[in-house]
C-alpha cells in the first residue's frame, strides 16, 4: 500500500482547487453585492499559527492561485485573500487579512490598493513589494 503522506491524492488536490474556485466566486459576488460591514467580520481568525498550520496555509494559497487562473474573469488580490481566509477559517487556522493602500507619494500606478493574508507575521498569499499602509486588519 503506498504511503499517502508522501504522494498527494490527485482527487484530493482537485477537490481543494474546486473548493478554492467556489470560494473565489463567492468572494467576487460578496464584493459586488454585499456591503463591507456585512462580510468583514468573516475574514481572519485570531490565534497563534504553528509550523504545520503555516505549511497547510501555503498549500491552500497555491490552490487559490491555481483556481483563479481557471476562472473566466480576473481575480485580483482581495477576492483571493477572501477565498483563502474562508478556507483557513473552515480549518480553524489562525490568520489575518490585511487591506492596504500605497502612501500618497508612491501612488500613481494601477496597483495603489492591495490585500494579502498573513500567518504569524508571514505573508502566505499576496506578497507584493510595498510600501503599503494598512487601512484594515482583520481580525
Amino acid at each position: 500500500m503506498p504511503d499517502s503522506s508522501k504522494t498527494p491524492d490527485p482527487w484530493r488536490l482537485r477537490v481543494r482547487t474546486t473548493e478554492a474556485l467556489l470560494a473565489l466566486v463567492a468572494a467576487r459576488c460578496a464584493l459586488a453585492l454585499v456591503p463591507l460591514k456585512a462580510w468583514q467580520g468573516r475574514l481572519g481568525l485570531a490565534g497563534e499559527a504553528s509550523d504545520t498550520a503555516m505549511r497547510q496555509a501555503r498549500k491552500l494559497a497555491q490552490h487559490v492561485d491555481r483556481a483563479a487562473l481557471r476562472l473566466p474573469f480576473a481575480c485580483k488580490c482581495l477576492p483571493r485573500a477572501m477565498a483563502l481566509s474562508r478556507m483557513l477559517r473552515m480549518r480553524g487556522l489562525p490568520h489575518r487579512v490585511i487591506i492596504a493602500v500605497r502612501p500618497a507619494g508612491a501612488r500613481g500606478g494601477g496597483d495603489d490598493l492591495h490585500a494579502w493574508v498573513e500567518m504569524g507575521g508571514t505573508i502566505v498569499l499576496g506578497d507584493l513589494p510595498g510600501p503599503w499602509v494598512p487601512v484594515l486588519i482583520l481580525p
